[in-house]
């Protein structure tokens, strides 16, 4: 029992200490963000397509952007390789070893979008112009099955686009 008293002073006193130190500004790495740099990753698109920017793109035309901009991480028609695979996987969510791709897990083709135009190519995110970010969305769409070829996809059409998997998400604010 003595010893649980005297180990609860000193956690009390730590904490005494610890509370009563100054404030650190920080480790001192970095440099604070411009209102300018905020801005320029402020570019979130909405289930909804709200925030999609002017432009449009074709399967046939991101075909052409995919060769050169992701066949080498994310493999032939989007099989795989080194990244993860972003074609098939239809059918296996409920398997015991689900593969979660574009087409069969994403329940919203804007957020493909999204996350195209925000964190690809890996190594030069943001680097894609809107037609870019629209054709590779289309190519991907299109080899999963889910739109032709020669489909437009653009700020009308894409947040029209219904995915194989959107009506098995359960979201936190909508009732059971």
């Amino acid at each position: 029992m003595l010893k649980a008293m005297r180990l609860g002073a000193a956690l009390l006193l730590s904490y005494a200490v610890v509370m009563t130190a100054p404030a650190q500004e920080g480790p001192g790495l970095g440099v604070a963000a411009t209102a300018e740099q905020i801005e320029g990753w402020a570019i979130t698109i909405l289930p909804d397509g709200t925030g999609l920017p002017p432009g449009s793109g074709t399967a046939r035309a991101g075909a052409e952007v995919y060769a050169g901009k992701c066949l080498a991480c994310h493999g032939a028609e989007g099989a795989g390789g080194p990244n993860d695979p972003l074609v098939g996987g239809h059918g296996t969510l409920t398997s015991e070893a689900p593969v979660r791709t574009v087409g069969s897990y994403w329940p919203h083709a804007t957020t493909l979008f999204d996350y195209i135009r925000r964190a690809m190519p890996f190594m030069q995110p943001q680097s894609l112009t809107s037609e870019e970010t629209y054709a590779l969305t289309a190519y991907l769409l299109h080899l999963n099955g889910i739109i032709e070829a020669d489909e437009v996809m653009n700020a009308r059409t894409l947040p029209r686009v219904r995915m194989p998997n959107r009506d098995n998400f359960v979201w936190a604010d909508e009732p059971l």
